[in-house]
């Protein structure tokens, strides 16, 4: 499985469940592993023949920096959506930081992996 990742992908959102939380915004840093098969990509030398990682980004600015979500679970189940949906990829990690959140930690976070088979609902092509 040929993969395409995105690393360090930082975000302000509102994202928390106490009161002060859902007053300012924090930031949230994003990795993404997709599956892709670049063979044509490589072969066609064609953005169009790959899952364009700079569209990733774009689209992931906008929905996490619009997204008022009470807890990182949401966002990152969310996201994973988004990505398999709206892409097409038939698997996504995704590892969501909320860098800060526990005193005393540096990093506290989500890691989960999801499948096209996870949304059959809105099956992606």
């Amino acid at each position: 499985m040929d993969k395409i990742f995105l690393t360090a992908l930082s975000v302000e959102c509102v994202v928390g469940i106490w009161e002060w939380e859902r007053r300012v915004k924090q930031t949230v840093i994003i990795d993404l592993e997709m599956a892709a098969d670049i063979r044509k990509a490589a072969s066609t030398d064609h953005i169009d023949d790959t899952v364009d990682y700079k569209k990733v980004s774009k689209r992931l600015l906008t929905f996490v920096g619009e997204s008022q979500f009470q807890l990182v679970e949401t966002l990152t189940e969310r996201i994973a959506q988004l990505i398999v949906t709206e892409f097409g990829v038939s698997w996504v990690k995704v590892r969501l930081n909320k860098r800060g959140a526990l005193r005393g930690a540096r990093d506290v976070g989500i890691e989960i992996e999801r499948r096209r088979e996870d949304y059959p609902a809105s099956q992606a092509t």
